[in-house]
Parts: structure tokens; sequence; C-alpha cells
């Protein structure tokens, strides 16, 4: 192939001009006829055309099985699949190939380029919001957590809302729309989702079908529409799948430490708006901008604000404990064995028998812990006061030196019967605040009263609302009403024994 780009210039110019003939050319400068004809003809060196294949004589028996492993494993897990270097170990071992692996490399690289799939590139209206969770190591407290991170990402404008949660949950799920609807201003019309538990509850075909009750009360109350993606094929949500990676590398490099989630939280959306200052290739201009002009495009913020939470059944058993989450939660004993509605939240657990809230704790996202509220299980030592000094729900309850003295008066006055009444003190927590208490309980080990029945009377005491004087100021109807002085003789006759 003559590929001397100047020369054939040169000869195209002399011989297209008449200074010299073609035969002249050819001898001039030592080409073969029908060269100078493909110089004539075209004004540079065409590329080279391969008018077929080059033959393997070697491979080509093999590529059938080569093309028949490949297309197998289309139906195989993602991690579980062929190597080109497993392939030509098997071609060896198997089919008796004596090839290099070299070879077998390069064609099954060229079948994976011509099966690629290829997209269409998508319109990016304003309004659309995609979302999902990638994962991130994070330290939390001085523990290294594994947190998920939510992202909801607005492509018409770019801009991104990302935070950090304890784990993949509906509590953590609804948070993070609602932070990121505050963080955007507005809610979009439309949102798009893979085929996560969290949000669907049953696929037909390839597409979720049914939403979960806890994802329709979210579109419900933020009137947002909803669109799922296939199954596996996230290029269909590849705005958000790209900008988890971005967030990731550039919001979360070096691992992150705070001492709360919230205060990590804090940080992360500092860098998202930091964020929105950058102008974008092929952009008009910086993501602010944009974003300022697709808020018309979303819709407003509902009035009320939304409770992410979970609601599930559960029973409490015979410890009186309710088991959510991987953790459990105490219940007041009056409840054991009872249906309870468990409702969590991202900070507190909340337990509902029939009508009435029982119980409240501080949630746990660890796994396999217990929670006691000292308080619930009073009543039921009340009754095995034996169990007192073993109780572990009572094992980290730190209570005022006060309570410990007033304990031993009451055993030294009352006996083995004094932890009896010392307990039915303990039940005044069951109405009360631990700070009242203590205080009644002083003014008890003051005055020398020993019972538990004076104990409750100071508290009560110590409760009790002087009332006002009442004045008729502002009530200028009560003015004029004049109230008789009332006649005392009838009580007096009483006190003297007669009758009136």
């Amino acid at each position: 192939m003559y590929t001397d780009v100047e020369q054939w210039a040169e000869i195209r110019r002399r011989v297209l001009t008449g200074e010299i003939s073609k035969r002249q050319a050819c001898a001039e400068y030592q080409i073969h006829w029908r060269t100078l004809t493909k110089i004539l003809e075209h004004e540079e060196p065409p590329p080279f055309r391969q008018s077929a294949p080059r033959a393997k004589p070697r491979l080509g028996p093999f590529l059938p099985i080569i093309h028949q492993i490949l297309e197998a494993d289309r139906q195989a897990p993602p991690k579980q699949r062929h190597t080109a270097e497993r392939i030509s170990q098997r071609l060896r071992d198997e089919h008796g190939y004596t090839g290099c692996a070299s070879i077998v490399r390069a064609a099954v690289r060229e079948w994976k380029q011509t099966q690629a799939e290829v997209f269409v590139p998508l319109s990016r209206p304003p309004g659309e919001a995609q979302v999902d969770f990638g994962r991130a190591e994070v330290v939390v407290a001085g523990e290294p957590v594994t947190a998920a991170f939510f992202v909801m990402t607005l492509p018409y404008s770019d801009a991104f809302f990302g935070c950090v949660f304890p784990k993949e949950c509906t509590e953590t799920f609804q948070e993070g729309h609602v932070r990121a609807f505050a963080y955007f201003g507005g809610v979009p019309k439309r949102i798009s989702y893979d085929n996560s538990r969290i949000a669907v509850a049953t696929i037909v075909g390839q597409r979720g079908a049914k939403p979960t009750r806890e994802f329709l009360r979210l579109a419900s109350h933020f009137l947002f529409g909803h669109r799922f993606c296939r199954v596996r094929r996230p290029n269909e949500k590849g705005h958000v799948e790209v900008m988890v990676g971005f967030a990731r590398r550039n919001f979360l490099v070096p691992v992150p430490e705070a001492d709360s989630w919230e205060a990590l939280n804090r940080v992360v959306e500092q860098r998202c708006r930091a964020d929105r200052s950058r102008h974008l290739r092929g952009q008009p201009a910086t993501k602010a901008q944009l974003l300022e002009g697709e808020r018309p495009a979303l819709r407003p913020l509902p009035a009320h604000a939304f409770e992410a939470r979970r609601v599930e059944l559960g029973q409490a058993n015979s410890l009186s404990l309710v088991r959510f989450d991987a953790n459990d939660y105490s219940v007041p004993t009056a409840y054991a064995h009872q249906p309870i509605t468990i409702v969590g939240g991202l900070d507190e657990v909340r337990l509902v028998c029939r009508d009435r809230l029982v119980a409240r704790h501080r949630r746990h996202w660890g796994a396999e812990r217990v929670t006691f509220d000292p308080v619930h299980y009073l009543a039921l030592l009340e009754r095995k006061p034996g169990a007192f000094d073993y109780a572990r729900p009572l094992e980290q309850w730190h209570l005022p030196d006060a309570f410990g003295v007033l304990r031993r008066r009451f055993e030294a006055a009352w006996g083995p019967a004094g932890v009896r009444h010392f307990i039915k003190v303990l039940r005044l927590l069951e109405r009360c605040a631990l700070d009242d208490l203590a205080a009644a309980v002083g003014r008890a080990l003051a005055i020398g009263a020993t019972t538990a029945d004076a104990v409750r009377v100071l508290l009560e005491q110590r409760r009790e609302v002087p009332v006002a004087l009442f004045r008729l100021d502002g009530r200028p109807h009560l003015a004029g009403v004049s109230v008789p002085r009332p006649d005392l003789g009838a009580y007096h006759a009483l006190r003297e024994g007669g009758v009136s």
C-alpha cells in the first residue's frame, strides 16, 4: 500500500498538469501502473480495506465453542462467568486446543464488542428526579460503619442531594425524600426508582407493578408520580447511578468521621451546596442557576410535615419484650403476651397496645440489643420483691443517692417488707419525673418519714399549683353581680347541738 502523502501529491500534480506522462511517472517513481491509476483517482491515500477477514487456522475450529460458552454465560450469575483465561483452559483441557491464550483473549474481546448493548440518549425534562442508594464507609462516634448513602438527582440541572443513614430501610428511604425535597425547595413531578423491596411489593414482568403501602403513603403526601426501571437495567436511571459514585469519591474521601449521624449529614449537605457552583461542559449556566430555572417545574412542599416511620405488628413475650428490626424493647409487664403495634422512626420506637401508647424508646441501629425501661418492671417486682436485687432491667439504673438512704431506712423500719415499700416509692415514677420524685424523697428523709404513702403525699404537695387570686379586671359583665353574705346562724346552731 503506497502511503507517502507528500509524493502522492507530487505525482498527481505533475501527471495531471501534463508535466510528465504516466509512463515517465512509473519509471521515475518506480511504481506500478495500477498504483499510479489509484493515485490519480484519489486526492489522498485511501484507508486500508480488508476485503475478507483473516483466516484463523488454529483458532477457527474453536470459535463456535467460544461463542457457545459466552452465550451460556448470559444466564449465569455475573460473578461466576467465564474469563478469557478460563475459556482458554477449557479449550486446552476439553477440546485439545494447542494455541496461545492471547488469541483466545482477542476472540473473546471481539465477540463482546459485537454484543455490547447500545443506548439511546434520553432527554432530561425539568421537574423529574432519580433516586438510588449506595454504600459508603464512615466513622460515627468512633465506630466504623457501612452506611447507606441516599442520593436524589435532578438530571435537568444536574443538582443532587445526598445523606447517609445507618442502614437502608423504609424509614431512611422516606427521610431521604423529606430532606431532599426541603433541599431542592420543591417536589419533583416524577421520580425514577429501581425495584427495591422498600418501594416495590410485586414485580410483574420486568417492572415493579405494585408499590408498597409505605411508598404509596409517601407519594400520596407529596403528590409525585413514580416510575420503576426494568429489572437489572440501571441505565434507565443512569444519572443517579453516576452521581452516587461521584459523590462518594468526592464527598466521602477520606473516610469521614463525625460525632453523630446528623453532624455527618450536615457536612455532606454543605458539600452538595458547594457543588452547585460548578459549570458543566455543554451547559449554559452553573448548576445553581439551572436549579433556579427548574424550580417552577417542581411542586410546592406540603403545608404539614411528613413522618418517616415504619409500622409493624408484633407481640410482647413473657419477658415483656417486643422485637423490632433485630432488637428488643420493653413494655410494661401488664402488656406481656399482648399484640403490640410497633412504630419505628429514625430516632425513636413507639409501642402501642390497642389505642394506647405504652412505651417509647431511643432506637438502636445495631442488632441483638435489648433496651429496658426499669419502670416497666416495677409492678411485677412489687409482687416479687425477692428478685429486686437481681433484676436485669435494673442493672444499669443509676438513681440519686437519696434513694439508697431511703431504702435502708425502710428496711430498718419494716424489715424484709421494707423492699416492697421502697418499690412502691419507685412506682411513683410511672406518673412523675425522676427529679420531682428525688425532691420528694429528700423531703421525706429530712422529716423522718418512713412510708411510701408519706412520700406520695409530699410528691403531690410539691406538684400542687396554687390558685391565683380571681380579679374582675377585663370582665366588665361581672361588675354588676352582687353576692349576698352567707348566713352562718345555722352553722352555729349545729355546733351547739341545736336545731335551726
